[in-house]
């Protein structure tokens, strides 16, 4: 069941779960999965990390992920989002996405595409090539 916030953005009742995370990350491009840091789901491209899934502030999946200045600016004061714990105190551009009711799916799945993009764009063109990035 789906309820409409403000801005008519859908979000659902559940949020997003750890399994469509999975599936957005996995389908992108010469990615890799490992289950680290206290059972997260993190997701690397060229051994660098781009998303992780865990983490929780609240009693439901949150999502971490890579974003550009201008995303972080905006996303930073958004309901359900805030800057990434540890990353973003360290200057980083990251933001957790802590509460999926939040955020429709297609929406996650466009900042977890960004941020593979940002991670692989700080890999070196050979290595970008070699992954078959380029």
């Amino acid at each position: 069941m789906e309820k409409r916030r403000p801005g008519n953005v859908a979000t659902k009742e559940v949020g997003v779960t750890y399994d469509e995370y999975n599936d957005v990350c996995r389908s992108l491009p010469a990615t890799t999965y490992v289950m680290q840091w206290g059972g997260s789901h993190v997701w690397k491209v060229g051994g660098k990390v781009f998303a992780i899934g865990g983490w929780e502030k609240l009693d439901m999946p949150a999502f971490t992920f890579k974003v550009s200045e201008l995303d972080f600016e905006v996303l930073r004061d958004q309901p359900g989002f805030r800057p990434a714990p540890y990353l973003a105190s360290r200057g980083l551009k990251w933001i957790q996405l802590y509460d999926g009711r939040q955020c429709p799916n297609d929406e996650l799945s466009h900042y977890l595409s960004e941020s593979h993009h940002l991670v692989t764009m700080g890999l070196s063109k050979r290595y970008r090539r070699e992954l078959g990035l380029e």
